[in-house]
């Protein structure tokens, strides 16, 4: 077997001029942005000795103040996150069915489906809570609704890809001998996205925890409500508290979610 001849060429005149320009806008635009967000060099300076100060207000946590107000608020993430995560399912499924275009082979569906896909992305998940807090009002509803929004563009999306990729043959065999297309997409379509389904699924309702517990934050629910008083009142041995809650179930839900995956897929 003959060897591998490597062959060089030197960048043409255009070329250089080109590389040049990239990096002279990728400059510009870190330039243009430090300028932009005024960065006051004092405040850099001193933060260091800020972040000592504060690590030092928060330890030892307050773990009595764990039970029960941390706990109810802790329980009440999960549950916005799962019912988040479950109602975003709801929306994004049908969406999915319509942007796959081996599935719905209308282009003005595909063009709708995938529009409201990444209209969801767009946003994020406090922009979300923001919005449904205004609608309902503070509280787990909010949560809920802005959890289920964010999700959908995420699922629909990874959904859609799943349905795409999807072989031919056994559709084209049911839809030969006459199976309606329930039957096409339960015994064609179904088996083969699964793997993926259960994977998206668990996926997302581990990022959804984690998005869960900020949205208090804004009045939305869960844990962030909790941690929002403790900010504002200065209690920094409850803040360690509910930071090492928020820690502990996301370090649980990963596992969790590792070991169901394993199983499932």
């Amino acid at each position: 077997m003959a060897p591998l001849i490597r062959e060089w060429h030197r960048f043409t005149p255009a070329e250089r001029i080109g590389r040049w320009l990239v990096w002279l806008a990728i400059v510009a635009s870190v330039v243009w942005a430090v300028r932009t967000v005024e960065i006051i060099p004092e405040f850099l300076e001193d933060a260091p000795e800020q972040m000592a100060d504060l690590l030092v207000r928060m330890w030892p946590p307050d773990l009595a103040h764990y039970y029960p107000d941390v706990h109810a608020a802790l329980v009440e993430t999960l549950h916005i996150a799962t019912l988040g995560t479950l109602f975003s399912f709801l929306l994004a499924v049908p969406l999915a069915l319509l942007a796959a275009r081996n599935i719905c082979r209308i282009r003005p569906l595909n063009a709708f489906a995938q529009l409201m896909l990444v209209s969801s992305r767009s946003v994020n998940s406090l922009v979300w809570a923001l919005i449904f807090v205004a609608v309902f009002g503070p509280g787990a509803a909010a949560g809920v609704f802005a959890i289920a929004f964010r999700s959908v563009g995420f699922v629909g999306k990874l959904l859609a890809e799943a349905l795409e990729e999807t072989n031919r043959g056994p559709v084209e065999a049911l839809t030969a001998a006459g199976a309606p297309w329930g039957h096409i997409m339960l015994k064609g379509v179904w088996p083969q996205v699964q793997p993926a389904f259960w994977g998206i699924a668990l996926f997302r309702w581990d990022i959804n925890v984690r998005e869960s517990a900020v949205l208090g934050l804004v009045g939305a629910g869960g844990i962030g409500v909790v941690l929002d008083d403790a900010i504002n009142f200065f209690q920094w041995e409850r803040v360690a508290t509910v930071l090492l809650a928020i820690l502990a179930v996301v370090i649980v839900a990963e596992i969790v979610v590792t070991r169901i995956r394993s199983r499932l897929i």
